[in-house]
């Protein structure tokens, strides 16, 4: 997947899951502060993940992510991984 699939895909499930605004979802949106996502939605945004990266996240990693950018980095990274572990 390429960073604007990871993106638009992420768009889709904020769109889809939580209701936001399109037009509020861009790489420097915060997801606390502009996009509202509390601590059970970014639970339920971690489960999204590991369904769309077949990857575990580590909690740890997530608590570092603010914006919309730093969780594209993140599955960028997931991604990186499993591709490792296929190989």
């Amino acid at each position: 997947m390429t960073r604007d699939e990871i993106y638009n895909e992420l768009k889709a499930i904020l769109i889809d899951l939580f209701d936001i605004e399109p037009e509020l979802i861009t790489l420097e949106a915060d997801l606390y502060d502009d996009l509202d996502i509390d601590s059970i939605d970014a639970v339920d945004l971690i489960v999204k993940l590991r369904d769309m990266t077949g990857q575990k996240v580590d909690p740890e990693v997530f608590k570092k992510i603010r914006t919309l950018n730093d969780t594209v980095d993140a599955v960028v990274e997931l991604m990186k991984d499993q591709k490792a572990e296929a190989s």
